[in-house]
């Protein structure tokens, strides 16, 4: 009979699953391959003998990284080295709203703050909307009880730059985890990347995190633009109020959220432009792709430009080829 456990790890194309506190390696059975089912850590298994026999339904699922059945997203940025940026913040929380997962903010390095003024922007444009937030230093060991409290009974994946502490917040609860940190370079004003795989991280019996090598290549190139507003707490519920019901709310007339411009922080709608023009991307990316009407041409082995007979036309082309033969016969006899 097979047993259940999670996903904790996987490297290469070992899964390493944990089953009352054991970890098993394992590999998938060919047919699981053969069917191209995606496993991710935090998935829940089946498994026997060192092979993974079935995959459980997922409460939740992210990707980029991809991991499965975590309870809520803990989005860490830095209030100084890097400079606090709030696009990214604003890509971070939509992107998680885009997986429907319980966001918390936690704004790190609250020690190299010289003044209220961030902390007071952070606050007024959050909290109305509803997310809760908390400010720490892992240096000073400043908020890191709130941010225990955050993680106590729950699965997390922190999202969050690199630099910005995530790994220094884990340490500074729990040092006998010691997980690798890095600085922040001084050329770029980022940091580095010091995770290099997915793997759940068990803080105490009932607390776990998901350590990530970070959320990379974010954009919104997988959804269409009028879907972008969905993802904004702030807009979502003024939409309904617009004259059209695919507006964009960035030139339109009777735009509900246009008439209410000034209520909405500048750097949130600045966010919410730079995600449409993404996702009209991959609009384009459909359209081109999906039509046939613009896929006339494609590219020939040395590059240039040439045209793809339809094959309506080429059907043509050959009955009027074997017209003209038949032509020649005729008068050959």
């Amino acid at each position: 009979m097979s047993n259940i456990g999670q996903i904790y790890k996987i490297h290469s194309d070992f899964y390493y699953v944990n089953y009352n506190n054991q970890i098993f390696e394992c590999k998938l059975r060919e047919v699981l391959k053969k069917q191209h089912l995606k496993v991710v850590t935090g998935d829940f298994v089946h498994f026997e003998n060192g092979a993974i026999e079935d995959i459980l339904p997922r409460k939740s699922y992210i990707s980029h990284p991809d991991c499965a059945n975590v309870e809520q997203i803990i989005i860490v940025s830095a209030i100084k080295e890097p400079d606090l940026d709030f696009v990214q913040l604003n890509r971070y929380i939509a992107f998680s709203e885009y997986y429907n997962i319980p966001i918390k903010l936690c704004f790190n390095k609250n020690d190299l703050s010289l003044d209220d003024k961030i902390i007071d922007k952070v606050f007024s444009i959050y909290e109305p909307l509803g997310y809760d937030i908390i400010f720490t230093s892992a240096i000073e060991q400043e908020g890191t009880d709130d941010f225990k409290n955050l993680l106590t009974g729950k699965i997390s994946v922190l999202a969050g730059g690199s630099g910005v502490g995530k790994s220094s917040l884990i340490n500074a609860i729990n040092p006998d985890i010691n997980l690798r940190t890095g600085n922040v370079s001084d050329r770029s004003k980022r940091g580095t990347h010091t995770t290099r795989h997915c793997e759940i991280i068990s803080l105490d019996i009932n607390s776990k995190i998901v350590d990530t090598p970070g959320f990379s290549n974010l954009k919104f190139d997988f959804l269409m633009p009028n879907e972008v507003g969905k993802l904004f707490n702030e807009i979502k519920p003024l939409e309904q109020y617009c004259k059209f019901s695919d507006c964009l709310h960035i030139h339109e007339s009777g735009c509900a959220i246009l008439e209410n411009i000034e209520n909405i922080d500048a750097t949130r709608y600045k966010s919410y432009i730079a995600f449409v023009n993404e996702a009209k991307e991959y609009k384009e990316h459909v359209k081109y792709n999906g039509t046939k009407s613009e896929t006339r041409f494609k590219q020939s082995s040395n590059k240039k430009r040439t045209v793809k007979i339809s094959h309506k036309k080429r059907e043509s082309a050959r009955n009027t080829l074997k017209q003209n033969i038949q032509q020649h016969y005729d008068k050959e006899q």
